[in-house]
């Protein structure tokens, strides 16, 4: 929680470049768009129902899809928020998968 707390006092997302909030369970991954100004989430992408090999191979797919519905909402710019997780593994497949469908990280 404190680490997760350390990283949202820097973290703040406009209507224009919204964060990219990642939260990661033991068995899925999920993606917002969130406009901190208002409160309000954007776009919102989850592993839920996608198929891959490995948890890593979904959440690139998940970034990918978070990346299309923001441009979809004409958004071309993100930050990133990795909800206090390590950058690592599934974290960085999701911003990998979000930069390979356009999205500016």
């Amino acid at each position: 929680m404190r680490r997760h707390n350390r990283i949202r006092a820097r973290v703040s997302g406009t209507a224009e470049k919204p964060r990219l909030s990642v939260f990661r369970s033991n068995r899925f991954v999920y993606a917002q768009l969130i406009d901190d100004a208002t409160g309000k989430t954007l776009a919102a992408a989850d592993s839920r129902k996608v198929s891959g090999a490995n948890p890593t191979e979904r959440a690139k797919v998940v970034g990918k899809t978070i990346a299309e519905l923001a441009k979809k909402a004409g958004i071309e710019r993100a930050v990133f928020d990795r909800g206090g997780f390590k950058y690592q593994g599934v974290i960085a497949a999701v911003a990998d998968g979000a930069r390979e469908a356009g999205l500016a990280i």
